[in-house]
């Protein structure tokens, strides 16, 4: 199974293969049909753009599901896009945020930022700034930009009490390895 991972990801980057996502995809689904959490991963970002493949939102969402219930965090994070933007899935806002959630309790600073962001808009939630700087600040530390900026623009809406309070929770977040959030 990791031989045929490590076969598909050669392919799909052209390192010691030219690049070919057709045999890519050959090789991933052989792993992923073993249940190798990362190439079911990357079998839904294949199908997610079509690549050697035709795109396909259903398939996607299918690959990234298998991913995802095994804790694969970047499948959580894409399964949560999917059901955000209802492609391949209806939408649901809270089954979105139930998967960027999941994600973001194992690091994945791209999860953060959409959490920011749907509390900032109160998507799927109640509008809560203290609780969407909290996730962005988190994400800032991770290494998001766009979640940096974010928390800097929403800062300047915020009191310092509010502030001084996310920061807190970013704190306490991070200190508990993501299980006080």
């Amino acid at each position: 199974m990791d031989a045929q991972f490590y076969i598909a990801s050669m392919y799909y980057n052209g390192q010691g293969f030219p690049q070919n996502y057709k045999a890519s995809v050959k090789w991933y689904t052989l792993a992923a049909e073993q249940g190798d959490e990362y190439a079911q991963s990357d079998l839904g970002i294949i199908y997610r753009y079509g690549q050697g493949v035709p795109q396909n939102d259903k398939a996607a969402v299918k690959w990234y599901t298998l991913a995802a219930e095994q804790g694969e965090a970047k499948a959580q994070n894409n399964l949560g896009n999917k059901y955000y933007r209802g492609k391949g899935v209806p939408q649901s806002y809270k089954t979105a945020l139930k998967w960027f959630t999941l994600a973001a309790e194992q690091g994945y600073a791209k999860s953060h930022s959409r959490l920011g962001y749907m509390y900032v808009k109160g998507i799927g939630v109640l509008t809560d700034y203290v609780r969407a700087y909290m996730w962005w600040n988190i994400g800032s530390y991770n290494g998001d930009e766009v979640a940096g900026g974010n928390k800097d623009k929403l800062a300047k809406q915020m009191t310092t009490a509010d502030i001084s309070k996310a920061q807190d929770m970013s704190s306490r977040c991070l200190e508990s390895n993501y299980t006080n959030c």
